[in-house]
This record gives C-alpha cells, structure tokens and sequence, in this order.
C-alpha cells in the first residue's frame, strides 16, 4: 500500500478496512472500520483533514482532496462511485455518489441523497435528505433516492472489503 505520512500529518486506518495495493493515502486521513478503498483512489489530507467513516467505499480512481480551510467528510456506509472527485465537501451518512461525479468546495450531500453518474455538485450547493440529484449543474430531479439501492451498495462493498482482505493475492 502506498500510505503516506506527510509532516506532522499520518494516517489512521482501521485494521478491519481494506485499503488496495495501489490506492495511494496520503497525511490526515482517517478511514473507518469496514471500510474499503480501491484500486487507483488518491485520497490527499496534506493541508486539511479527510474522514472516512464506517462501511463506506471510495471506488477505483476516486480522488478526495481538501483544503486549508475546508475538511473532506465522508460519513457512515457511504458508495463513492468509480472516478469520483470530492474536494471540500461533506458526504452524510447513507449517501451515494455516482461514477464520474465532482462534489466541490462546501457542498453537502445529505443523509441518504443520491447523486447521479456525471453529475457536478457545485460549490456550496445543498443536496437535501434522501433526494435524487443528476446533471450538470447537478438539479434535484423527481423520485427521491432509491433506500434499496444504497443499502445494497453498502452491502456489497463491505462484503468485497472482507473477501479481498482475506483472499487477494498478488502473483506476478
């Protein structure tokens, strides 16, 4: 794993989450119990604090930055989707963020929202609890979240955590 102290800034990983070989952590990351990040992620606590809460996972190629003034948060049973990018933002518990999704500086990403594939949340821009957002910029959009949908997600990742802890193996 490439896992980085930077300074006076040091990660701190839970030993029941997984963290893949060529996920790269760097500084003040803290990632929770159950946890998974995958292939490709970047995740970056130089000059602020990321947090990564219980039974989430950060997908292959997701970026999470922060900055000076703004912590990137990331709560409970949590699906960053693959390519996803979050900067500054806050992600609540229950939520999901699609594939190729951008959450910028002081968005908020309620409880149990969802956020479509592709979608920009721009900066400051509010997500409200359980609602469906897609677009660029990201719009509410009728139907709400799907709470099958997340709660399948939250599933399947913590399951694939545990599986690839204890059976990948490298053989090249």
């Amino acid at each position: 794993m490439a896992i980085y102290s930077i300074g006076d800034r040091v990660p701190a990983i839970d030993p029941s989450a997984f963290v893949h070989p060529d996920a790269v952590i760097i500084g003040d990351v803290q990632v929770g119990p159950e946890s998974s990040i995958w292939p490709g992620s970047v995740l970056r606590g130089d000059h602020g604090a990321i947090r990564v809460g219980a039974r989430t996972s950060i997908q292959d190629g997701a970026i999470v930055h922060c900055t000076a003034e703004l912590d990137t948060v990331v709560g409970d049973e949590c699906t960053v989707g693959h390519l996803a990018h979050l900067e500054g933002c806050i992600i609540e518990s229950g939520s999901l963020v699609g594939s190729g999704t951008t959450v910028l500086h002081r968005a908020v990403v309620r409880k149990g929202a969802i956020v479509a594939a592709q979608a920009l949340v721009s900066p400051g821009t509010e997500v409200p609890p359980r609602a469906l957002a897609r677009g660029v910029p990201a719009r509410i959009v009728d139907g709400g979240a799907d709470p099958e949908l997340l709660a399948h997600a939250t599933r399947t990742y913590v399951h694939n955590a545990h599986w690839y802890n204890a059976e990948l193996r490298r053989i090249d």
